[in-house]
């Protein structure tokens, strides 16, 4: 498509890509807004609307860290992943009320995730009151709840 887009070509590559996932072509999730837009020569606006229509008719999901799946999103977000393995250590008394947890840093060496998603999980947790942070000291579990 090197001339200029006619109206509704988001709608062609959004049934062509349509039939790739039929195709089962995806199945480690759809590649880059970026690669599809080079593929058939649009802009990213283009691609986004192509998704988008996808995304409304359920062949598409996002998620969040992961990128667009096709179907349901089978994959977890890393930052939720994270959250119930805490938990998990949580519940089980492997990190008891009081526990420090470890650094930000660790986790993210743990995890093999940038430290902005550990952020994001421990903050969830925070908000949901498993954890508390004490400023400059670090973050603890709190009361079994």
């Amino acid at each position: 498509m090197t001339n200029p887009s006619p109206r509704g070509t988001y709608l062609t590559i959004s049934e062509a890509l349509r039939a790739r996932i039929a195709e089962g072509a995806y199945p480690s999730g759809l590649p880059s807004e970026s690669e599809i837009g080079r593929e058939f020569g649009v802009a990213r606006t283009t691609v986004r609307r192509a998704l988008r229509a996808l995304e409304e008719a359920g062949a598409v999901t996002t998620v969040a860290g992961v990128g667009r799946q096709v179907g349901s999103g089978s994959q977890v977000a890393p930052y939720r992943r994270i959250m119930t393995d805490l938990l998990d250590r949580i519940r089980t008394g492997e990190l008891p009320a009081g526990a420090r947890l470890p650094s930000e840093a660790e986790l993210s060496e743990t995890y093999g995730v940038a430290r902005g998603t550990v952020r994001r999980a421990v903050h969830e947790l925070e908000g949901a009151g498993h954890v508390h942070a004490q400023h400059g000291v670090g973050r603890f579990v709190g009361p079994a709840t």
